[in-house]
């Protein structure tokens, strides 16, 4: 919420507001009332098989033991790119924001 309320905040002072943190792309892309484009999150790059972008093996000891374990990044296997396409135009308005997805293996 704190980030869909930052977007209203700044709507029309920006041209855009993107979010991230969970690292999961939200299906709410729009431009606002003002013209300023609005995801909550553009998402990651990063391994599929992965907490993250990091070892499952890993997050799960962590989780588990409740004690730290170094998180070593995944560098095989099928790959995610998250972005998020946006056309701005001269008056910085955003008149286009559309979600990129693409995975290979």
């Amino acid at each position: 919420s704190e980030k869909k309320a930052l977007g209203f905040y700044l709507d029309g002072r920006v041209a855009a507001v993107l979010g991230t943190h969970t690292h999961v792309q939200t299906a709410d892309e729009q431009i606002l009332e003002n013209g300023s484009g609005y995801i909550t999150d553009v998402g990651m790059v990063g391994a599929v098989k992965s907490n993250l972008g990091m070892s499952v093996e890993a997050a799960q000891k962590r989780f588990l033991s409740g004690l730290k374990a170094k998180f070593d990044v995944v560098e095989s296997g099928a790959v995610v790119f998250n972005a998020v396409f946006l056309e701005i135009d001269t008056r910085g308005k955003c008149l286009k924001i559309e979600r990129v997805l693409r995975q290979a293996d």
